[in-house]
């Protein structure tokens, strides 16, 4: 039975990145496809976007794993004594699931969904040079708006039929990406999906992670502003205001029932 710790009205659960790591691998062993099980990894601005809405609270209630994805959230918990073991980044667990899988010698058949068009072409091509036993079977990135159009859902869902990966990655952003895995999860052809943000740029190339100092100081989030100050810069001031709120009022009332 995995510990879960309720924090700011999410319950995330108290694994690390090797617990993590082993229970992605044993859902994938299992030899039936059923219910696609999926992965959310919230970090500050999910913990204040989960306050609001209603649809984020729907994908995580739904989600089979809950993990935490930042320093912030990490202090936070030990702060209120609700303690979580470390931050399992998607951005890390992806490669490292990766890591897994080739030094193990078991094959995996991933799609990528989600960043640029091109994008996830790059990315194939850096993950067959690092893990060859990380077969990608299908790239796709719709396009905007893709979610309220029930044709472009279909050829997803239909490409995912014909490719049956064991691993679907989603790079699609927050809260797009978990709203809509949570709203087609029954349907999906995959054993497991991971909500990971711009995690399929980092495997192209395409964006950098900060520096491991920063990631070490929990400041990765510095980083990932000043590359894109015009989309962050605004998101990132609220978290800055709405986040100690949250960790106050929690703190002062530990035992309330968060909606």
């Amino acid at each position: 039975m995995i510990q879960k710790q309720k924090l700011f009205g999410m319950e995330i659960d108290a694994l690390n990145m090797g617990q993590a790591i082993a229970r992605l691998r044993e859902w994938l062993d299992e030899s039936r496809l059923g219910k696609c099980r999926y992965v959310v990894t919230p970090n500050v601005d999910h913990a204040v976007l989960w306050q609001e809405h209603e649809g984020l609270r729907d994908a995580y209630r739904k989600a089979s794993l809950v993990l935490a994805d930042g320093h912030p959230l990490v202090w936070a918990s030990r702060l209120l004594r609700r303690p979580l073991p470390e931050r399992v980044p998607g951005s890390d667990l992806v490669p490292k699931f990766f890591d897994h899988c080739q030094d193990s010698g078991r094959e995996v058949r991933v799609f990528l969904l989600g960043a640029a068009p091109g994008v996830g072409a790059r990315a194939v091509e850096k993950i067959r040079k690092r893990w060859p036993l990380v077969n990608v079977v299908g790239v796709y990135s719709p396009p905007l708006g893709f979610e309220k159009d029930p044709d472009e859902n279909e050829i997803i869902l239909g490409r995912l039929i014909l490719t049956r990966p064991d691993l679907l990655v989603v790079g699609l952003g927050a809260p797009k990406q978990e709203c809509w895995v949570a709203q087609h999860h029954e349907h999906l052809a995959a054993k497991a999906a991971l909500c990971v943000g711009a995690t399929i740029d980092f495997l192209a190339g395409e964006k950098r992670r900060a520096p491991y100092w920063m990631q070490c100081l929990g400041v990765e989030w510095l980083h990932r502003m000043l590359s894109e100050p015009r989309r962050l810069v605004k998101r990132y001031a609220k978290d800055a205001w709405v986040f100690p709120q949250l960790v106050l009022k929690q703190m002062l009332s530990p035992s309330r029932a968060w909606n």
